[in-house]
């Protein structure tokens, strides 16, 4: 964790990403340890669309990562759109503190924090908020997911990695819980084959539990 000064603004010099102008609402997604499975849809920009190999990892140290994160948001024109989602590596780490600092300019709205049940990922996010709050950048709530696991054939939600720990961590700081996604192997089958899984399930469980999430976040903007 960095001290509270390098979360400091660096000023509109250093940092304007003008691709960004036209973006109405910008939400940061924090997590804990990976594998949460934060999803994303519609447009979206990666790292990975830019390597000739897809299978090479990108092995590169704090200023070359921080760089290119600042050219990733200055060189993609988004067009007018109305929410811009940037999905950040699990934990705390420099480049929490690069997109806090080139992004302050724009006041995103702020940061959803996305927990598995497990304590390990729970403690990660503990830190995220002690991040958040060291770089004022407002907490917008906590998400659970994989909280259970529904059966494709009863449809039955057992509590595989446990549940509640979204929910407590949120209790405990006074924090907007947004709700709990549980697994269902439909969701991971249709994004594989790139389906929208609301418009194809629109009666799941998982479907009406991501639209609560999506209705509070949009009415607290």
């Amino acid at each position: 964790m960095k001290s509270d000064s390098a979360v400091e603004p660096q000023g509109p010099e250093e940092n304007t990403p003008s691709g960004l102008r036209g973006v109405k609402n910008i939400i940061i997604v924090m997590s804990g340890k990976g594998g949460v499975g934060k999803n994303k849809t519609i447009a979206l920009m990666s790292i990975g669309f830019l390597m000739n190999n897809p299978d090479e990892a990108v092995v590169w140290r704090g200023p070359k990562k921080n760089s290119l994160i600042k050219q990733l948001l200055d060189g993609v024109y988004w067009d007018d759109i109305d929410y811009l989602l940037i999905d950040t590596p699990p934990g705390t780490s420099d480049e929490h503190i690069t997109i806090v600092e080139a992004l302050r300019q724009y006041s995103p709205e702020g940061a959803v924090l996305v927990t598995t049940p497990q304590a390990v990922s729970v403690a990660d996010v503990r830190r995220e908020i002690t991040f958040c709050r060291k770089a004022t950048l407002p907490i917008l709530g906590v998400v659970e997911n994989m909280s259970g696991f529904i059966c494709p054939n009863c449809e039955e939600c057992t509590n595989v990695f446990s549940s509640g720990g979204g929910k407590d961590l949120a209790e405990e700081y006074a924090i907007p819980y947004l709700g709990n996604i549980p697994i269902d192997p439909e969701l991971t089958k249709t994004l594989e084959e790139g389906g929208n899984f609301i418009e194809k399930f629109p009666d799941s469980r998982v479907a009406s539990t991501m639209r609560t999430i999506v209705t509070n976040l949009i009415r607290d903007q």
